[in-house]
């Protein structure tokens, strides 16, 4: 069985060993980096499977490293960082990274982030481009194909613009996709940089397929960043 190698980008020593052996305890190899020419060397040579950043780097910004492996791979990167302010977290994913870990952060969910990665980049779609199969989650059911949506085997009637802003983040579950990711998706690229109407729109489809739309269980509101849909129940 293939094990996923996960790279870990982190200066502190103690945080890295900790990190290393709790993923090598559940299956993964690890390597660890402290700098961020290191990180960069390690990247392209030993082509992990997903790489976990830390953007406070004693030589690169994180970001730097973000853009730099973008620029020639799509592994999956999740953001550790000890910032806390919304614009970093946003900055960083609209960069390219998949997803964005507060420290201090538990090993539970930092594997549920990493499995949630890795399946968004080994997923297979159809030949049309949907997923292979309809998004489940607690009893919310999305068939991509016939573009329809039931809740509890009720059928949801949701405008064209609602359904465009649900397919997308249910074919993103798990992560966090930005404001401006999800205009961009459901409006284009010259859409307005006010995220107001997506807010609008939110609401109406929280009233639609929530039972208390104050208290979500299908879509989670990530405060100034963006959305995060229910993981796929089948990818669990």
């Amino acid at each position: 069985m293939h094990k996923f190698t996960v790279l870990i980008v982190e200066d502190e020593k103690s945080i890295c060993d900790f990190t290393s052996r709790a993923l090598v305890s559940h299956g993964y190899r690890a390597s660890c980096a402290s700098t961020g020419k290191e990180a960069l060397s390690l990247a392209s040579s030993l082509c992990p499977d997903i790489i976990l950043l830390d953007l406070g780097l004693p030589d690169l910004d994180g970001m730097e490293i973000i853009h730099t492996v973008r620029t020639w791979s799509g592994t999956p990167i999740i953001v550790i960082s000890a910032r806390t302010q919304e614009e970093d977290k946003v900055h960083a994913l609209d960069a390219g990274a998949d997803d964005y870990l507060t420290k201090p952060f538990g090993i539970p969910e930092l594997l549920a982030r990493i499995r949630t990665s890795l399946r968004h980049s080994n997923k297979i779609n159809g030949s049309n481009g949907l997923p292979p199969h309809p998004y489940r989650a607690k009893g919310l059911e999305i068939d991509f194909l016939k573009r329809s949506i039931a809740v509890n085997g009720q059928a949801i009637h949701l405008t064209p613009i609602e359904y465009k802003i649900v397919a997308f983040l249910a074919q993103n579950s798990g992560k966090v996709m930005t404001y401006s990711a999800v205009m961009n998706n459901v409006w284009g690229p010259y859409s307005e940089s006010d995220n107001k109407i997506l807010r609008v729109n939110m609401a109406n489809i929280r009233r639609k397929l929530e039972r208390n739309p104050a208290q979500p269980v299908y879509i989670f509101t990530e405060v100034g960043v963006g959305y995060r849909m229910a993981d796929d129940e089948e990818n669990l």
